[in-house]
């Protein structure tokens, strides 16, 4: 059997795109040797001091606290509670729409982190600057990889990191594959730096 090739993966939990992604690498997962490697950043911290609509803005200061509670679990738990913390998180904020209700942010903080079998008291850290420092070291690192002019995610694997890919639905099985073939193979060479075009659907979740 192949060893496997980690792939590091950086997220925030409220990022909708990010949430597709992730799903997409563990598609690949399936049917490519790769291991997925869970990593915070924070839309709030990479749009600091930038202009940006008050709406978003609003959006992103609440972004802040699943964050916050994500570094927090990381640090009573270790590492790999991140990705099944992700998991639950990401399913209520988007498959469930969660994040739609304004009223119930913690609530449904609270009801991912059961579901992943973590202390519910860790939703304290939402309104706790305790583990910013942690949230912006791991947000630094990330975007490090790939400059200040991109967000969520990012991905790395070995030397080659790169922001996205964009996606608006979770290809499947082999079809997650040749995405996959074809994303680590533009990205691997040096003067390789972007392929855009504009975006004609929404993130679907199923």
């Amino acid at each position: 059997m192949s060893e496997k090739t980690p792939v590091d993966l950086w997220f925030d939990p409220f990022c909708p795109f990010a949430w597709v992604t992730s799903r997409w690498l563990l598609e690949v997962e399936k049917v490519r040797p790769i291991e997925p490697r869970w990593h915070i950043m924070s839309l709030n911290v990479l749009n600091e001091g930038k202009d940006v609509p008050e709406a978003y803005r609003e959006q992103i200061v609440r972004a802040i606290g699943p964050v916050r509670v994500v570094a927090a679990a990381a640090a009573k738990y270790g590492d790999h509670v991140v990705g099944p913390l992700y998991t639950e998180l990401g399913t209520r904020f988007h498959n469930q729409r969660a994040i739609r209700r304004l009223g119930d942010l913690r609530d449904t903080v609270q009801d991912a982190l059961a579901a992943a079998g973590l202390d519910t008291a860790l939703a304290d850290a939402m309104d706790s600057t305790e583990h910013d420092e942690a949230v912006r070291r791991s947000h630094d690192e990330g975007i490090g990889l790939v400059g200040q002019e991109v967000g969520t995610p990012v991905i790395r694997v070995g030397d080659n990191a790169f922001f996205g890919p964009v996606i608006t639905s979770i290809p499947r099985g082999e079809d997650a594959g040749r995405m996959w073939d074809g994303v680590l193979l533009v990205t691997g060479f040096d003067e390789f730096f972007e392929l855009k075009r504009s975006r004609t659907s929404e993130p679907r979740f199923d």
